[in-house]
């Protein structure tokens, strides 16, 4: 087949439908809205959850309890599997190296290590926070855990 055969099938492109131009056009006077009413007339659309000026639902009812989800902290998770191929001994695990090695996407959301998975090598990690399992899994094979405080001096996590 060559390039100049190529076309749409049949029934693909269609023609604009243009209406309101008159009644030869078969859209003329009403324009397809129909007679009267408010969906006839320009502007006359209505909200979501409008009930036709009936009080809606969702004013109804009342507001009660407190959500915390907007106070949620959110974290990226990274085990220590996903640490074990990438990393060699002595490389220090922090924010940048993460985001580096495509573990982590956002650098300004918090990096939490967790203890899934087995380690080898001896890694100095530097993350906002470590499970008590992959400290200790860290720590068995001679790696150091830090944790850096929110002041940006860093404290040891031991």
């Amino acid at each position: 087949m060559s390039d100049y055969l190529l076309h749409a099938p049949e029934g693909a492109t269609k023609k604009k439908r243009i209406v309101g131009r008159g009644q030869g056009s078969g859209l003329g006077t009403t324009a397809g809205r129909g007679n009267k009413g408010q969906q006839s007339r320009s502007g006359g659309k209505t909200y979501p959850g409008f009930e036709g000026g009936q009080m809606p639902l969702y004013r109804r009812l009342p507001r009660r309890g407190f959500s915390n989800a907007a106070f949620k902290k959110e974290w990226q998770i990274v085990n220590l599997c996903d640490l074990e191929g990438r990393f060699s001994s002595g490389d220090v695990v922090d924010t940048a190296s993460l985001l580096l090695k495509g573990l982590i996407r956002k650098p300004e959301v918090p990096v939490k290590v967790l203890g899934n998975g087995t380690i080898s090598v001896a890694l100095n990690v530097s993350v906002d926070a470590v499970s008590a399992g992959a400290k200790a899994k860290i720590e068995a094979v001679g790696g150091k855990v830090e944790i850096p405080t929110a002041m940006g001096k860093a404290q040891d996590a031991s």
